[in-house]
């Protein structure tokens, strides 16, 4: 497929060689060669780039290609993500891609700046989904098992797009192979919010996530992959050593945290909510690899038995939870145990499902309002997350979810969980932290992830569900994605 005129065809009297002929170049050509397959071929040629110095460390962020002018925020009511009352009487100076000071009165802004007067109007932290799906969120199942691999990633890269113009500036993927995007975005080929990626969940056979077809089995451990792992959707495990293997892929390609499913799932038709997958053993071998590498394992778990045996194995995150009791909620609180959940509360919020994943999902449902009263009487540690799957229509409702929470919080308290105390939970990748700094506030030193609403949602949630109307400003890292303020 690469070739070139070779060193003893070519003239050689001149001052070099064509560049194409380096032995280094030659090997890549040869591996790309060699590996040309849908995935392949982008892995092939990522790991050859990297073996060159041709591409940047996991989690480094790439440099500005110019100057941008400073921009100061005026004029506004500021919701600081933590605070349950508005201050008054700020500016906000922006310059690069951080919050460089946050005054009182009317200091001088910098030459050049660029001055956004936000109308008396509520400024506000950029919104973090702590359960976001980058790949899977807009496109159905039928699609995403049988389309060409650059269409499922250009559909991601728009619904990326459409995720940050919702308010969301942050995400934490928790399945999927979102590497690639998350490389785009940062490094300013494509429009999204910040990712978290886990890679592909971890799973069991017949597990949660499982989709293979059944001409895929019988699985045998060191086999070839199917379709669905070679795409990195997911991948199978069936003992510790392999559950320790694939958490170490995971990682060793950027992953921010792993994701373990320690059960069956509404999207899984041939799992039940109540069943059991990995052993705590396997759970445990799991945890360790991502501690090993300063990182945390999330384990998707819906019933108490899943939860107890996460927490057993060192899980510090339980996903879901829906069908926890108060034994264990006692239990995650006692242990300081992150519950990173989502407010299902109707069949809208989800799309058309039938069968067995229907009948999971009408548990979820029922379970929705037990696992909130639960997690704030026992005051366990909370993370909003939106889990929507497969629709493009379903995506939009990402803002509607978090109004849902107004069910079992006050606004401000809403508002917190999705600002800081998100970001709280991302900052437990530690090390594997992509993005080292402060999120989910607004305070000098923060990445300058920025909404101006048009409403003041500590009085009023809902307009939050209407975010095309609501954000006039949304700002991530620095940059102005839309900003419709009058004048």
């Amino acid at each position: 497929m690469f070739s070139c005129v070779s060193a003893d065809q070519a003239d050689i009297s001149g001052p070099s060689s064509c560049s194409c002929c380096q032995p280094q170049l030659q090997a890549v050509a040869r591996r790309i060669d060699r590996d040309l397959s849908r995935r392949g071929f982008i892995a092939g040629a990522g790991a050859s780039l990297a073996s060159l110095g041709f591409t940047r460390p996991a989690g480094a962020q790439p440099a500005s290609p110019r100057p941008t002018p400073p921009i100061v925020f005026a004029n506004f009511q500021l919701f600081d993500g933590r605070s349950k009352v508005l201050r008054e009487g700020l500016r906000i100076l922006v310059e690069g891609n951080r919050i460089k000071q946050l005054a009182s009165g009317d200091p001088p802004p910098p030459d050049g700046a660029r001055m956004i007067d936000c109308g008396g109007r509520v400024l506000m932290p950029g919104l973090i989904d702590a359960h976001w799906h980058a790949v899977f969120a807009a496109l159905p199942v039928a699609t995403l098992l049988t389309a060409d691999i650059g269409y499922i990633f250009l559909a991601a890269s728009a619904e990326a797009e459409r995720t940050l113009m919702r308010g969301f500036t942050t995400v934490r993927d928790l399945g999927g192979p979102s590497f690639a995007l998350k490389q785009a975005i940062d490094d300013g080929l494509a429009t999204g919010p910040r990712i978290y990626p886990s890679g592909a969940m971890i799973t069991t056979t017949g597990g949660h996530g499982d989709m293979r077809s059944l001409s895929d089995l019988p699985r045998s451990p060191g086999g070839p992959l199917s379709f669905m792992e070679q795409t990195g959707a997911a991948n199978v495990a069936d003992s510790a050593d392999e559950v320790r293997l694939r958490v170490r892929e995971q990682l060793f390609q950027g992953a921010s945290q792993i994701k373990l499913v320690g059960g069956g799932g509404v999207a899984s038709p041939r799992t039940t909510l109540d069943m059991l997958t990995f052993s705590e053993p396997e759970l445990r071998a799991g945890v360790q690899a991502a501690g090993d590498r300063n990182t945390y394992a999330a384990v998707h778990a819906y019933p108490s038995a899943a939860i107890q045996r996460a927490i057993a194995a060192g899980a510090q995150c339980i996903e879901h939870g829906h069908l926890m009791d108060e034994a264990t909620a006692r239990l995650m609180a006692d242990n300081g145990i992150w519950l990173s959940t989502q407010p299902f509360v109707s069949d809208e919020d989800t799309p058309p499902l039938a069968g067995q994943s229907r009948t999971n999902l009408l548990q979820v449902i029922a379970g929705t309002d037990s696992v909130y009263t639960l997690a704030k009487k026992h005051k366990i540690k909370t993370a909003f997350g939106s889990d929507l799957l497969f629709s493009s229509t379903i995506a939009e409702r990402q803002g509607i979810m978090l109004t849902h929470l107004a069910r079992w919080y006050d606004n401000a308290d809403i508002l917190t969980m999705a600002t800081s105390g998100n970001a709280e939970l991302l900052a437990m990748s530690g090390q594997r932290n992509p993005y080292p700094g402060k999120l989910g506030v607004i305070e000098e030193g923060a990445f300058a992830d920025l909404l101006v609403s048009d409403v003041n949602p500590l009085d009023d949630i809902a307009p939050v569900a209407n975010p095309d109307k609501t954000f006039l400003v949304i700002m991530k890292d620095g940059t102005v994605y839309k900003n419709t303020l009058p004048g």
